[in-house]
């Protein structure tokens, strides 16, 4: 990439926000993705499922521009990713907002300094107003009276609601949450989920949930994509989903250990690999 003006096209007017088409990416040659296709409409949840190992965290990373596909296109906004250069880059990451796996919480500022980190960052507005913004979002997942505790005095769940908040501060158009169920109990979980749907209801944004949690996105994926082997093996809303013949997308929606797809990584001969003799 470089720092020229954007030289990517328009795509055709669409209620696609997010538009990845026949992509293909690998790793030091071994296939993540054999011509996956997943569309995100506007104003909608969409939930991006599978099991561990399949990608979904590498697709968040394609239409974030950290990585670029192979073959195929991955369009935001109606923008081809890998045509934008730096600056159209860095602009349409500020039209999302992102909910990592961990919080990623910075651990030395408060609540409040967390929160107003990137408004800080991105913008010159005046310290009284950055407040009653950063008051604002706080008040919006029920934590303004958490604002001058640190990070460490933070449940995983109070943790994940600071950013969520942080997430929401600039109003995105987009919001993506990586794995946000991890790690929470019932009560927590409930609660990121209550918001989750909120905030897209109130906000009208869009929003991409990844996650493996089935029965929790299920009550509020507007539509939802399988993954499995490099590409989308089922999608539909959570009730199409449920009701699949498919061997895979049953063992995924009932956690079954038997199924198409195998607890064990590929492997050489077991026999042969521990003892160093050939199968007879």
């Amino acid at each position: 990439m470089d720092d020229s003006q954007p030289t990517s096209h328009p795509a055709p007017e669409t209620d696609a926000v997010i538009d990845v088409r026949d992509v293909h990416y690998a790793i030091d040659g071994r296939p993540i993705f054999a011509g996956l296709d997943v569309r995100v409409r506007r104003g909608l949840i969409t939930a991006v499922m599978g099991p561990s190992g399949t990608g979904k965290t590498t697709l968040l990373r394609l239409i974030t521009g950290q990585i670029y596909a192979d073959r195929g296109q991955v369009s935001v906004f109606g923008r081809e990713v890998a045509d934008m250069g730096r600056a159209e880059l860095f602009a349409t990451r500020r039209r999302m907002g992102m909910l990592f796996q961990n919080g990623a919480l910075l651990t030395d500022l408060t609540v409040f300094e967390n929160v107003a980190f990137p408004v800080r960052e991105r913008t010159n507005l005046p310290e009284p107003l950055i407040r009653n913004l950063v008051l604002t979002k706080l008040e919006a997942v029920g934590l303004r009276g958490a604002a001058q505790l640190m990070p460490a005095e933070l449940s995983g769940g109070m943790a994940r609601r600071v950013a969520l908040a942080r997430a929401i501060v600039m109003d995105p158009e987009m919001l993506i949450y990586d794995e946000p169920f991890v790690g929470l109990d019932p009560i927590s979980l409930g609660v990121i989920l209550r918001l989750i749907k909120q905030m897209n209801d109130a906000l009208g944004i869009t929003s991409v949930v990844v996650s493996h949690d089935v029965h929790e996105i299920a009550t509020i994926a507007d539509h939802s994509y399988l993954i499995s082997e490099g590409r989308v093996v089922a999608s539909g809303s959570p009730a199409q989903l449920a009701e699949s013949d498919s061997a895979t997308v049953h063992q995924f929606m009932t956690g079954s250990a038997e199924g198409p797809v195998r607890f064990h990584y590929p492997a050489a001969d077991y026999a042969t690999e521990l003892l160093g003799v050939e199968k007879g």
